[in-house]
């Protein structure tokens, strides 16, 4: 475990200087090619509940054209929120966790302010008002529940450091997506959601991808994703299927 987590941190740094060197007109160009594959993709049109992560400034797909479009076309639109948990333990510190929470319109995603890293994010004081993607409103340890909730997601569109063609992900290393899903299977067990897996669908520079015979570092419980979008243009399938334009 040690030395994949060794591993994982050089990888982390030889990306992270590969990405501050990519032109932001490339990273634009890159946005619009994997957002348009995006659109033809059968698993977003037919998903009504999408998970989407806000981008970064610099150093990885802009999401923004994803949320807009979503938002058009009447999907509900969760985001990430990540916040601080109570351990319940005095000797333990509090973690950072990541639960889903929804966005209303393209005005209200236009008018997010930037955290400490320049990504939008939703303002603390309007969470506990916000649908969870689990059921009720707010965030998943303090959340009001109501009588009808609906639950899950369809589709998530996940950020990552890097990747490989067996759709390995390589994350930021602050373990946000390995909380949030182990928490989503939990939440849906015995749900009428149990067996309809959200399609899991990475978005990448094409800086990101790690090429053969390289490969990303994985723990056990480091899930892989179902399908990559390229900014080269290529998307690449669970099922080994490669697409190109």
């Amino acid at each position: 475990m040690a030395a994949v987590q060794v591993a994982k941190k050089d990888l982390r740094r030889k990306i992270q200087n590969l990405l501050k060197e990519v032109p932001r007109e490339s990273v634009n160009a890159q946005s619009t090619v994997v957002t348009n594959k995006l659109f033809t993709l059968p698993e977003y049109r037919n998903a009504r509940r999408v998970s989407i992560f806000l981008s970064m400034p610099s150093g990885e797909i802009s999401t923004a054209g994803i949320v807009r479009d979503a938002l058009d076309r009447g999907k509900e639109v969760f985001v990430p929120y990540t916040h601080r948990l109570e351990t319940g333990d005095i000797n333990l510190p509090k973690v950072s966790v990541m639960d889903m929470l929804r966005l209303e319109s393209m005005e209200e995603f236009e008018s997010l302010q930037p955290d400490k890293w320049g990504i939008p994010s939703l303002d603390k004081d309007s969470v506990p008002r916000r649908q969870n993607c689990l059921g009720g409103t707010g965030v998943l340890a303090e959340r009001s529940r109501g009588v009808s909730d609906d639950i899950g997601l369809d589709l998530i569109v996940m950020p990552g450091m890097a990747f490989d063609t067996d759709l390995r992900r390589l994350g930021h290393g602050k373990g946000y997506y390995d909380y949030f899903l182990n928490n989503y299977n939990r939440e849906i067990a015995g749900s009428p959601r149990a067996s309809q897996r959200p399609f899991l669908v990475a978005v990448a520079l094409k800086e990101q991808i790690v090429i053969p015979p390289d490969e990303i570092p994985v723990a056990n419980h480091d899930q892989p994703v179902d399908a990559i979008i390229v900014g080269d243009g290529r998307l690449i399938f669970a099922n080994g299927r490669l697409m190109e334009e």
